[in-house]
């Protein structure tokens, strides 16, 4: 297990510094630059002088050793847009609330969606199974700012049980934000838990299970969750991932200060240390979710033996 797990440690330093290196190189071959992307006209000396503050008049290799040093050192550089606001510092503050809105929706729409994925499965051709699919459609179709504004409409305006917008402490700030995000989970984890319940009823241990009695509760929780739930951890890596980049639109319709606006605004303005900064972070977490869930795994299978 420690040889597995350093060699994947590894792996993911390796990945890591691919990507770096590739989006470092990447966005500083697109056209343009921070102040042309500002939409600023300015004196020549102005230009020169901005350049060399940021470094920008320096060969791209050297930025990139420079970068590479500096962030080694754990400094990955201050904000263009955001002056004098360092990118590290502007992370750390901004993705435990974008976490906490996406980790709320992920549990909801992972347990509902579970919920109504094995209702539907046991209830294939029935009634329950009709609305569950077309719930489903609704989620993967309606896009998530519509959702977002009929629930401000409906609960913050009309009913007046939760605030507009803003953010705070208390729960009730969450509430709404994290109901519209989980819409599209919702949908996602009841269409594989469907089908992979549908899947697995069909074995021949579930009909060997029955047939010795076993009661259908204990068929359900002993055989049919256990390995119609595997497919499902698979997902959960990138869903993690979506819950900081794809909460953009949600941060602000609610005027949520967090990291995904922080992320969209860097790369139309060119921020380059923004846009690499979070592009690190995103890539870390994706590769640590990964881990998670190939250890995940082998503790929901015991088939699955991780080999080092």
């Amino acid at each position: 297990m420690l040889k597995y797990l350093i060699k994947r440690i590894l792996y993911m330093v390796l990945t890591l510094f691919v990507i770096t290196t590739a989006t470092f190189f990447l966005m500083h071959n697109i056209q343009g630059d921070p102040l042309s992307a500002m939409g600023k006209t300015l004196p020549e000396q102005t230009i020169k002088n901005y350049k060399a503050r940021y470094g920008l008049d320096k060969p791209v290799s050297t930025q990139y050793a420079i970068f590479l040093k500096n962030a080694l050192h754990g400094d990955l550089g201050a904000s263009y847009k955001y002056p004098g606001r360092e990118v590290k510092t502007t992370i750390a503050q901004t993705a435990p609330v974008s976490g906490r809105i996406g980790g709320q929706a992920m549990i909801i729409g992972i347990t509902i969606g579970i919920i109504f994925g094995i209702l539907a499965a046991l209830n294939r051709g029935k009634v329950p199974d009709y609305i569950i699919s077309v719930l489903a459609i609704f989620g993967i179709t309606i896009p998530v700012f519509i959702l977002g504004a009929l629930l401000q409409y409906a609960f913050a305006v009309k009913l007046n049980w939760f605030p507009t917008s803003g953010y705070g402490d208390e729960v009730k700030y969450t509430i709404l934000p994290s109901i519209a995000l989980c819409f599209g989970s919702i949908a996602t984890y009841a269409r594989y838990m469907r089908s992979n319940v549908l899947e697995v009823l069909n074995e021949d241990y579930i009909l060997t299970a029955k047939a010795k009695g076993v009661s259908g509760f204990n068929v359900i929780r002993k055989h049919v969750f256990r390995n119609a739930i595997l497919p499902i951890i698979t997902i959960i890596a990138p869903q993690i991932v979506g819950i900081f980049t794809g909460s953009f639109i949600i941060e602000s319709m609610y005027s949520i200060p967090g990291l995904g606006s922080y992320f969209v605004n860097s790369i139309t303005a060119r921020d380059y240390p923004m846009i690499i900064g979070t592009t690190i972070f995103y890539a870390f977490l994706f590769l640590v979710s990964q881990l998670v869930v190939d250890i995940l795994y082998g503790i929901a299978d015991p088939r699955i033996k991780i080999v080092d």
